[in-house]
């Protein structure tokens, strides 16, 4: 190969080679940010990660948390209304009791029942229904009844004892032609009380 040759070649081979090396480091600083950018995306993702990791944590953690207060509560309510329906079971028991009595008490009791009904009714001639027991009881004030609804009401008043009725105690009134009835039995006006009751109760208990 002639000398001029020779130069060529070299000056061929040292312009690639200077070319390679150029390639060589660029391809290198590319590759280095290629890895850098990898590098940061893959920290952001990584803390995403983690972050709604935290806030699923989080979350489940407040919904446990929120479950088991519910749960307390239900329990606390469920417990309360056990305690309540305990206390109405011994007051119904105590009233059957002094229901089927001589006493004064009940018997002062079942007249102003059978008062309260017939004035709400409004007086007239007027059915009274009690059970057997109180039929006697209610006999002797039958005159002392009529005079107080008629007081109270500004109508004359007659009291006829119907049919004996299964209750606890307390009466069922109703007009002669059966169109206006007031049950005022121990069972109806526990029922219609029983909600402002039940707050009284609970009040009393649990205060």
């Amino acid at each position: 190969m002639s000398a001029g040759t020779e130069k060529i070649v070299s000056s061929i081979i040292s312009e690639a080679q200077t070319k390679a090396s150029s390639i060589e480091e660029e391809a290198e600083v590319e590759s280095k940010s290629i890895l850098e950018e990898g590098e940061k995306i893959a920290l952001i993702e990584k803390e995403k990660i983690l972050e709604d990791g935290k806030k699923q944590s989080t979350m489940r953690y407040q919904q446990i948390i929120s479950e088991a207060k519910m749960n307390s509560r239900r329990m606390e309510l469920d417990a309360r209304e056990e305690i309540i329906e305990e206390s109405f079971k011994k007051a119904v028991e105590n009233l059957k009791e002094i229901a089927s009595s001589d006493s004064t008490e009940y018997k002062e009791s079942l007249n102003e029942i059978i008062i309260e009904a017939a004035t709400e009714i409004g007086g007239g001639d007027l059915i009274v229904s009690v059970k057997a027991e109180d039929v006697a009881k209610i006999k002797v004030s039958i005159s002392s009844i009529e005079n107080e609804v008629k007081e109270k009401t500004g109508n004359e008043t007659k009291l006829e004892i119907g049919d004996n009725i299964n209750t606890i105690g307390g009466a069922v009134l109703k007009t002669k032609n059966g169109e206006i009835e007031v049950n005022n039995t121990i069972e109806a006006r526990l029922l219609r009380f029983k909600k402002s009751l039940r707050s009284e109760v609970a009040r009393i208990l649990f205060k």
